[in-house]
């Protein structure tokens, strides 16, 4: 609101300095002593009194147009008088002051028209984003509801079982592990859902990208092992970024895990961390079994996955991240060929909140 202030009263100096500017030069003050009383100079110093009514307008609308062409025709009136019985010259400074609120109504009627259309543009788009939102409520409470739906029956299921005097005590063993199982992913569920839904402290500084690739690597080793894929990497050493080091130990872990999911046995995967025009361009290549095109655009999208135990919230979570480092995430698949990531960072001193 301040600021708001501070702009109108600087547009109000403007238009004022504007105003005694034009009427210097139509009662000859400031040629006059120059060039004497000219009469087509005259002429010409009344067509810059259009000029404050013309930045009035815009600024303040039609309304403010009128005030404008009114103040400067009361500024002009002296002139007039003193012309007395030249009809000529009256007739011709009391055309100009019709000219004033003409240009005044034609200007003030157009911006008026623009602003209209432009504040229409904002409430469909308004319109359009609230749609949006509501729709992606939608899916999140469908998705959270068909997350926890489907452990709740499970647990339903085995607590059933449990309370069941007949069932031998193998069983109930088994079946308490599920119950346990299912209450850990309900949870699983709904920690990764408020990570998503609420803002994020992010504690951004100086790290280097290798060494937290080094450790993701060392991680997920076992996971590729049991599997026999082999993961090789290529890091450039002494890669340095700004961020949040366990925000982006997340986002590399998920991504990494993908990749291992997606894959066969005996195949490979590639990571690859290279530097290269004031970016940090970190790589996961994988030759598993791809990304369909109609479902590569969905990927993002909150509960969307093609994994029978998979969330969905895991890339969206991503590129939240992602997006937090001012950084960009890309994913090239062809099905049964394979996918590639391509995550490209700042470099550190070059990175803006």
């Amino acid at each position: 609101m301040p600021e708001q202030k501070l702009n109108t009263r600087l547009k109000l100096i403007i238009l004022s300095s504007t105003i005694i500017i034009t009427i210097g030069f139509h009662y000859g003050w400031i040629t006059q002593p120059f060039f004497g009383h000219i009469h087509w100079l005259h002429a010409l110093h009344g067509r810059f009194c259009y000029i404050p009514i013309v930045i009035a307008t815009s600024w303040f609308g039609l309304r403010g147009g009128l005030y404008t062409a009114s103040i400067i025709s009361v500024l002009v009136f002296p002139y007039i008088t003193e012309l007395g019985n030249d009809v000529h010259e009256l007739t011709g400074e009391i055309i100009e002051i019709v000219f004033y609120f003409a240009i005044a109504i034609v200007t003030g009627a157009l911006v008026e028209r623009e602003l209209k259309i432009r504040k229409k543009h904002e409430k469909a788009n308004l319109e359009l984003e609230k749609s949006h939102r509501l729709s992606m409520v939608g899916q999140i409470a469908a998705g959270v509801a068909h997350e926890i739906k489907n452990p709740l029956a499970s647990i339903k299921g085995s607590v059933e079982i449990l309370i069941d005097e007949q069932t031998n005590k193998s069983d109930k063993e088994e079946f308490k592990d599920i119950v346990f199982n299912e209450i850990k992913r309900i949870d699983n569920t709904v920690t990764s859902f408020l990570e998503l839904s609420r803002p994020q402290e992010y504690h951004f500084e100086k790290i280097q990208l290798s060494m937290i690739v080094k450790t993701c690597l060392k991680q997920v080793n076992v996971n590729a092992s049991k599997n026999n894929i082999i993961i090789e990497e290529n890091l450039k050493p002494e890669i340095y970024i700004e961020g949040d080091k366990e925000k982006i130990h997340q986002v590399l872990l998920n991504l990494l895990l993908n990749s291992i999911q997606a894959s066969q046995e005996k195949s490979k995967i590639m990571v690859n961390l290279t530097a290269s025009n004031s970016k940090v361009i970190l790589q996961v290549i994988d030759f598993g079994e791809g990304i369909p095109l109609e479902t590569i655009s969905k990927i993002f999208d909150p509960f969307f996955t093609t994994k029978p135990s998979g969330s969905g919230l895991g890339l969206a979570l991503v590129k939240n991240i992602i997006e937090k480092h001012n950084a960009t995430i890309e994913f090239e698949s062809t099905p049964n060929v394979g996918t590639t990531v391509t995550v490209k960072f700042p470099t550190y001193g070059e990175f803006k909140q």
